[in-house]
């Protein structure tokens, strides 16, 4: 008998793959002059801020969310890289379908990370060693790219371990060690327990993971509901939640833009609200949605400014969103200084039934008109052909949004 039969199965098995600074690595891959040299990745080449960097400018200090500036007097040969949200997006989803042929269920939890469920699929591998190995040599075959790899009986314990042993770990904690194992570690250190949630845990004496079997269960839950009854369980190495496959449909579809710092012309104000309504138009057509009311919102010093907008007849045209940001301006604006713009498509709706009395024709027109601007575009980059006032605009990066996945209506940049 083949000595890998004996190998004790687990009742549940979960990895975490996480890919080691995901963009900075694939800076360093495509600039090899970049490779074991400190990079900085901003948001475009005006980017101010770091939005991810190498383990080399790490190692100086340099942390996302960091200012350029203040990066560049920790690390002074830090190199900046203005980010390719579509080279980035792609690379991620070739190493998304590649996960496919090692496991059947997959959650996809964001560009750079994915749950693989493998416990249906144990016997096809021989342990979970086995197994994680094969998860980061088909990612480096692949991507040329290195990523850490935890794996455990459930999700929280499997991504604690993937933070274990970075970059390029492959960290197992088998899910009878997964409690005594997470004991003696803050409760912050699992993901979904944010500062707020610790606090109210502080107040009974709950720190480390091990203090919450001092109190019931029914003590989290009444304060959070369901996510309080899985922290308390998530914090004994038992977290129940399954790996969710679906992409639900979603709430809203919406883009927004930070603006330059010192913003007052309506013109540029104007100028980012077509190009964010011609997103949100390009999206709802892309996924055969509809809407016909609208967020629209821009940032001043003082606080957001912003209206609900909502018209007879849905839409999914960029056109007719940007009038609507259009009367919103002219109601609303008088000349604050604009920091960021948001136009969000509320509660989008596949197909909806139209009024009788639209006008068809007009309709029919400008339909076919938005179909082939879509293929022109798809097939040659982003506004290739648009309206003037966005062709003309100004350098606007995009980014990826943090719930992106690889199909499906969040596949967006």
């Amino acid at each position: 008998m083949p000595a890998h039969h004996k190998i004790q199965q687990w009742a549940r098995m979960i990895a975490l793959v996480d890919m080691n600074c995901f963009f900075a690595q694939i800076e360093q891959q495509d600039y090899p002059y970049w490779r074991n040299r400190p990079v900085g990745v901003t948001n475009g080449k005006l980017g101010s801020t770091i939005i991810t960097a190498s383990y080399e400018a790490r190692s100086h200090g340099v942390k996302t969310g960091m200012r350029l500036k203040e990066a560049r007097q920790l690390c002074p040969d830090i190199i900046q890289a203005p980010s390719r949200p579509d080279r980035y997006a792609a690379v991620s989803s070739s190493i998304m379908a590649a996960l496919y042929d090692i496991a059947p269920t997959i959650e996809v939890y964001s560009v750079d990370e994915a749950f693989l469920d493998l416990t249906d699929c144990q016997s096809i591998y021989q342990g979970a060693e086995h197994v994680g190995r094969l998860i980061k040599d088909i990612i480096s075959e692949v991507s040329g790219l290195t990523c850490s790899v935890g794996l455990s009986g459930d999700k929280t314990t499997a991504k604690f371990a993937a933070k274990l042993n970075k970059p390029d770990g492959l960290t197992i904690i088998e899910p009878w060690h997964a409690e005594a194992r997470l004991a003696n570690e803050d409760v912050t250190e699992l993901s979904g327990i944010n500062k707020g949630i610790a606090r109210f845990l502080a107040q009974y004496g709950i720190y480390k993971c091990g203090d919450m079997k001092k109190v019931p269960m029914s003590l989290i839950a009444k304060r959070f509901g369901n996510p309080g009854r899985r922290i308390w369980l998530m914090a004994q190495g038992k977290d129940p939640e399954p790996v969710i496959t679906e992409v639900k449909d979603p709430k809203s579809i919406g883009h927004g833009k930070v603006m330059p710092p010192g913003t007052r012309e309506k013109d540029v104000l104007l100028t980012y609200f077509q190009h964010m309504s011609e997103k949100v138009g390009v999206r709802l057509r892309r996924h055969q949605f509809q809407s016909d009311s609208f967020f629209i919102g821009v940032k001043t010093e003082q606080g957001w400014l912003s209206a609900k907008a909502k018209l007879q007849n849905s839409t999914d045209d960029g056109g007719t969103i940007y009038k609507l940001c259009m009367d919103f301006v002219e109601t609303y604006y008088f000349g604050q200084e604009c920091r960021q713009v948001q136009v969000t498509a509320l509660s989008p709706e596949h197909g909806k039934q139209q009024d009788l009395f639209i006008d068809n024709d007009a309709k029919q027109k400008r339909d076919s008109l938005n179909q082939a601007l879509d293929n022109i575009n798809e097939r040659y980059g982003e506004f290739t052909v648009a309206p003037t006032r966005v062709i003309g605009r100004s350098e606007m990066p995009n980014v990826i949004a943090p719930a992106w996945k690889p199909t499906g209506h969040r596949k967006t940049i």
